[in-house]
């Protein structure tokens, strides 16, 4: 029992190692991987294809993925060679492109899928001519290679076919798509359609081939000028023995670019717009500090207009509010005396309105012409000037007491 015991124990804990193992490999991937997905923009175009033979292939169920020009921050271009990698069953492989996009040469990364789908028009050759693919198909849980196209030993793999009617005489060596001296290809509608298939990204395999050719010197094209010593592998990630093969030449003359890589490198393409014209630096959004006045100026700076809320106290005091209903009656030189002592000596043509506050200051008592009994409130013409504010009927309550003396005056 006991010894079921230990051996239970130790095959719990090697099932959790590799498990967790395999977690961390997978997170490597991804992380490596994300470096090649991302939309890379650059200002330069890549090399032209370099000339190679395609190494012999190693083993059934292996398939071609062609060399291309990735892409450094610190030193440019360099080549990542073709290799056999184990393909996916029932999968085909979509090499990734160079494509011009609003000034930019932007990388389209490849993937996995059912079908081969757009990949710039770019011809890397061995049955990925520009369109399509011709280098083979599945036929079940196997792939048959065509080897009009595809370096396969017969005698090993058997598993071959042979049809020369898919050749494309495709001499082209260029290395993107759009742009000046780029090719000048779309995608059909049956790319667009498989363009929405479930897709699957690059193997580790393809990882470890791009990695390992960012740390050779010697792959770079300010080094080898378009035609690296290493061109092409048997097997991902070894860069020598017999199973290498070196360019036979440039596919076109090398020119150095004007600008360093760093000045050549452009935000990717999901940084937005005015990240792909170069303008880094963020924008502060208009407005952002001034909701209620859309046409304030600059953040942070009150809007010239931000005192105006009460434009009434700054042109008319609150003493003037009651005077609009009676300026019609008034002469305009009466609107609104500044002097007290100017005010008593006008006449006054009508008789104000018994709501107008500034009656007792600004009128005299009227003449006795007609005997008609004077106004209750203008019996006490000096009590006026002890007000203050506009509010005058608390003031004409004192006028009564002098009623009797106004109303004897007619009797006598």
């Amino acid at each position: 029992m006991m010894r079921n015991f230990v051996t239970r124990t130790l095959v719990t804990r090697g099932l959790l190692v590799a498990l967790v193992l395999t977690s961390f490999m997978m997170t490597i991937s991804t992380a490596s991987m994300a470096q090649i997905a991302v939309g890379i923009s650059v200002r330069i175009g890549p090399p032209a294809l370099p000339v190679y033979e395609q190494p012999l292939c190693p083993s059934a169920g292996y398939m071609w993925t062609p060399g291309y020009w990735a892409w450094d921050d610190d030193d440019g271009y360099y080549w990542v060679p073709g290799t056999w990698v184990e393909a996916p069953v029932g999968l085909l492989w979509t090499p990734g492109w160079w494509g011009w996009n609003n000034g930019f040469y932007v990388w389209n990364a490849g993937y996995w899928g059912p079908h081969v789908g757009f990949y710039g028009g770019v011809n890397y050759g061995y049955g990925y001519g520009g369109n399509g693919f011709y280098g083979g198909e599945w036929r079940g849980g196997a792939f048959f290679y065509n080897t009009a196209v595809m370096h396969v030993d017969t005698v090993h793999i058997t598993n071959v076919y042979v049809n020369r009617t898919v050749i494309v005489n495709n001499s082209s060596h260029v290395a993107f798509n759009g742009g000046q001296g780029g090719i000048q290809a779309r995608p059909t509608a049956q790319q667009e359609t498989w363009a929405h298939e479930s897709h699957r990204e690059a193997l580790p395999a393809q990882v470890q081939q791009r990695t390992a050719a960012s740390h050779n010197r010697a792959l770079f094209a300010s080094e080898n000028h378009g035609r690296p010593a290493v061109a092409a592998t048997a097997r991902p990630g070894e860069f020598s023995g017999h199973g290498v093969i070196a360019a036979k030449a440039a596919g076109a003359a090398y020119h150095a670019p004007k600008m360093s890589p760093k000045e050549a490198r452009a935000p990717a393409r999901h940084e937005g717009n005015e990240a792909a014209k170069g303008n880094t630096k963020p924008v502060t959004p208009p407005h952002k500090n001034d909701i209620t006045r859309p046409g304030s100026v600059a953040n942070n700076k009150p809007a010239p207009h931000s005192n105006e809320a009460r434009p009434a106290k700054e042109f008319n005091p609150p003493k003037s509010a009651a005077r609009p209903a009676n300026e019609a009656k008034a002469k305009p030189s009466a609107a609104r005396p500044q002097n007290e002592e100017r005010a008593r000596n006008e006449p006054a043509k009508n008789e104000p309105a018994k709501n107008e506050p500034r009656a007792p200051k600004s009128e005299p008592r009227p003449k006795p012409e007609t005997h008609a009994a004077p106004a209750p409130h203008e019996s006490a013409p000096k009590a006026a000037p002890r007000e203050s504010a506009p509010k005058a009927a608390p003031r004409r309550e004192a006028a009564p007491k002098s009623e009797p003396h106004e109303e004897k005056h007619p009797g006598r």
